[in-house]
C-alpha cells in the first residue's frame, strides 16, 4: 500500500438536521419528530451553535483542501431557518473555505409547515434544491405517512423555481404499497412537466426498525416491479434525461456532492448521528458522531462514537460498491489515488467480470456493461 495523498482527494461536507415534523412508517434515517410540529427557535440556535463546534474538532482532516460541496440531510432540513443557515454557512467558512462554486443541497420537504419561502433559501447561499416528494399520489402520501399533498407538492416545485432555483432534484419512490404501472408513470411524469432539473427514482425498500417492517403493506408483484422500472427508464430517457447512477437521472449537472460520494472522495461530517470519510497518508478513515440528538447536544462538542480505519482487505469492496453504481464508472486511476492499492492486485478479478461480459474492456475505467449494471450486486460480491 502506498502512502496516500489527501491534497488529490475532493473534500465534501454533509450536515445532518435530525428532526422532522412527524416519522414517516417506512424511515429509517436517524430522525426524530419535533414537540408540536415547530423546532423552537432557541432549539435551533443551540444546535447551529454545536454543529459549528463540532466543524472545529475536524478542521484538521481538510489538510490544506477547501470545501467542494455541502449537502445538508435530514430529518427535515427545512425546518431550520434560512437565518439560521446564513448565519451557519458564515462560522463555517471563516473557518474553512468553500470552493468559489461549491453546491450547497438542502433537502426540504413539499408541506407547507416544513420550509420558509424558497428564495430565503437561495439568498442564505443554497444552491440546490432537493424536495423529498415521494409521490404526488395524496392516497399514497397518506399511507406513507406524509403530512404534504399532491398540490403542496406540485406547488412546492412551482415555487422553488419561481423563486430561482435552477437546480431542483425531486426524490420519488416507485414499487409503492399496491401501485399500479399507471400511478408510478404519473409520478414520473408530474415532477418532469412541473419543472425537475434531476429526479431521485428509487424503489421502496421496507427497512428493519420501522413501521412498515412491522405492518408489511402489499407491495406489487415482481412482474409489476419490472413493467414499472422498464417503462419508468425509457419514459425519462424520451424526456432528455441521463441516468447517471442505479437511481439518479438528471438533465443538468450532476449532483456535485453525491458525485464525489460515488467516486470514494472525502466528506466531514456534523450533526447528529453524521457519517464521515476521511484520507490520511497512512489510510482511509470513517468515523460517526453521537445519535441522539439530546446526547449530540449534552456534550458539545460532541464525540466521535467511532473512528475506524477501513481494513485493506476491505477496501476494494467499498471502492467498487460506489464506483460502479455509475453508469459510466470512474477512472481506473482513481483506484490507486482513492485507496493506496495497486489495481494490478485486482487483474484477475477484472479480467474474469470483463469475459463474462459484466464490466467494460477498458483498461483507463473500470465501470459495469448494462448487464453488469442488473447483476451489479454479483459483480460487487467479486470483490469481497
Amino acid at each position: 500500500m502506498v502512502n496516500l495523498n489527501p491534497q488529490s482527494v475532493p473534500l465534501s461536507l454533509y450536515i445532518h438536521m435530525p428532526w422532522c415534523v412527524r416519522k414517516c412508517p417506512y424511515c429509517d434515517f436517524n430522525s426524530h419528530a419535533v414537540p408540536d410540529g415547530k423546532l423552537s427557535l432557541d432549539l435551533e440556535q443551540q444546535y447551529l451553535h454545536a454543529l459549528v463546534a463540532d466543524f472545529k474538532t475536524q478542521l484538521h482532516f481538510a489538510q490544506g483542501r477547501h470545501i467542494h460541496s455541502v449537502f445538508i440531510g435530514g430529518g427535515t432540513p427545512s425546518l431550520i431557518s434560512a437565518q439560521g443557515y446564513m448565519w451557519l454557512f458564515t462560522q463555517l467558512k471563516s473557518l474553512l473555505s468553500f470552493e468559489d462554486d461549491c453546491e450547497i443541497t438542502l433537502e426540504a420537504n413539499p408541506g407547507t409547515l416544513e420550509h420558509e419561502p424558497f428564495k430565503d433559501y437561495l439568498e442564505a447561499g443554497i444552491s440546490r434544491l432537493s424536495l423529498g416528494v415521494q409521490s404526488f399520489n395524496s392516497e399514497q402520501l397518506s399511507k406513507l405517512g406524509r403530512i404534504h399533498s399532491n398540490d403542496d407538492a406540485i406547488l412546492a416545485i412551482r415555487h422553488a423555481k419561481q423563486a430561482g432555483f435552477t437546480r431542483l432534484n425531486v426524490d420519488l419512490m416507485h414499487g409503492l404499497p399496491e401501485q399500479s404501472l399507471s400511478e408510478a408513470l404519473l409520478d414520473l411524469q408530474l415532477a418532469v412537466e412541473n419543472g425537475a432539473t434531476h429526479i431521485s427514482w428509487y424503489q421502496l425498500t421496507i427497512e428493519p426498525n420501522t413501521v412498515f417492517f412491522r405492518t408489511q403493506p402489499i407491495l406489487p408483484q415482481d412482474e409489476v416491479l419490472e413493467d414499472i422500472q422498464a417503462a419508468g427508464e425509457e419514459y425519462l430517457k424520451a424526456q432528455g434525461f441521463i441516468n447517471y447512477e442505479v437511481s439518479a437521472w438528471r438533465k443538468e449537472l450532476p449532483s456535485a456532492h453525491n458525485l464525489n460520494y460515488w467516486q470514494f472522495g472525502d466528506y466531514l461530517a456534523i450533526g447528529a448521528g453524521a457519517h464521515g470519510k476521511v484520507t490520511q497518508a497512512d489510510g482511509v478513515y470513517r468515523f460517526q458522531k453521537t445519535r441522539l440528538p439530546k446526547d449530540y447536544l449534552a456534550k458539545v462538542p460532541a464525540e466521535h462514537v467511532q473512528y475506524k480505519r477501513i481494513e485493506q482487505d476491505e477496501l476494494p469492496f467499498e471502492f467498487m460498491m460506489n464506483a460502479l453504481r455509475l453508469n459510466e464508472g470512474v477512472e481506473a486511476r482513481l483506484y490507486q489515488e482513492r485507496t493506496g492499492l495497486d489495481l494490478k492486485t485486482l487483474q484477475p478479478i477484472l479480467s474474469g467480470l470483463r469475459e463474462r461480459q459484466l464490466m467494460v474492456v477498458d483498461p483507463n475505467r473500470l465501470a459495469c456493461t448494462e448487464k453488469g449494471h442488473i447483476f451489479l450486486n454479483s459483480v460487487l460480491e467479486e470483490f469481497l
